[in-house]
């Protein structure tokens, strides 16, 4: 989606309005935990959904996530700050949001600290960076991040080009997938989502999931399209369920449990929810996936992040 360039003041001001955003930081983390704690596991958590303002959409969204027993991550633009609060506060059991902050902006922690405040679980979706995602210049961010125990959802792979007649500082090769590497090692305690599988590294996504127990992706975007005829391709990518070696880290969980849902929403298009939901469902019986690790793509794994201790 095209990028909006974040106003602080703007932020701040949106959350004096919101209700319950005026307490401390601490006391809104610790309730929004409680409120997840209370309600049961949806059938569905949507980890990558954008936030649009457009009162139809709020009343639309909420009528999806009802009617599939689910729950939404909502990536929310600085710009809409003020509808989104309010809106995810009265429906704790439906959606979390992320803050979708500007990484090369000098209050980039600012804008986290106010994220927090506002009851946030995340920062996502990153991208349109000026540098490298593993440059030392963000580390202070994953170090904030970390700490407040955030999610870090990250665009990875080929990106839209909207305006093809305007200059742009962007290119797919800052967000490339193997980036999150060094972020996952240097950040052991920060849960992060790579957006899209890395598309088109998918082989450099898998592997470097592999081996970071704190790093998950989700199959948003084209992907799944591009492969609807050749589904079960994704075997050869998630290749290590049940292997023994010295060569893979031991574990009893199948490997397409690095993946989680996400449709990508964006714009209001809802149905790109029902397309998606449907692919996943098409792809994972393609590849012979148990039912129990497809419960944990399409919600469980999501959940358990929710509900870790603070």
């Amino acid at each position: 989606m095209k990028r909006i360039p974040w106003s602080f003041l703007l932020l701040a001001c949106a959350i004096s309005r919101a209700p319950l955003l005026g307490q401390a930081q601490s006391k809104a983390a610790e309730e929004n935990r409680q409120s997840l704690t209370a309600a049961r596991i949806p059938k569905v958590i949507d980890g990558h959904m954008h936030y649009t303002s457009d009162p139809a959409f709020r009343q639309k969204v909420l009528e999806k996530m009802q009617s599939v027993d689910g729950m939404a991550f909502l990536l929310v633009p600085p710009a809409d700050m003020d509808t989104a609060v309010p809106f995810i506060h009265a429906h704790p059991d439906r959606f979390v949001g992320l803050a979708n902050i500007d990484m090369d902006s000098a209050h980039a922690l600012e804008q986290m600290d106010a994220a927090r405040a506002a009851g946030f679980v995340g920062v996502g979706e990153l991208e349109y960076v000026a540098h490298d995602f593993d440059d030392p210049i963000y580390w202070p961010i994953y170090e904030r991040a970390e700490k407040y125990k955030m999610i870090a959802l990250f665009h990875t792979g080929i990106v839209n080009r909207t305006q093809p007649d305007v200059p742009t500082n962007v290119s797919a090769y800052r967000m490339r997938a193997a980036t999150l590497d060094l972020i996952a090692r240097k950040f052991p305690k920060l849960t992060i989502i790579g957006a899209h599988l890395g598309n088109p590294d998918y082989a450099w996504a898998a592997e470097i999931a592999r081996w970071n127990p704190n790093l998950y992706f989700d199959l948003s975007g084209s992907s799944l399209t591009k492969k609807q005829n050749d589904l079960a391709f994704f075997k050869s990518i998630f290749w290590w369920s049940g292997v023994v070696s010295p060569h893979t880290p031991k574990s009893s969980h199948n490997a397409f449990e690095k993946l989680v849902f996400g449709s990508d929403v964006f714009g209001g298009e809802l149905e790109e929810f029902d397309r998606e939901l449907k692919l996943y469902h098409d792809m994972l019986n393609a590849c012979d996936v148990p039912e129990p690790a497809q419960q944990n793509i399409f919600s469980g794994t999501l959940w358990s992040i929710l509900h870790r201790e603070p």
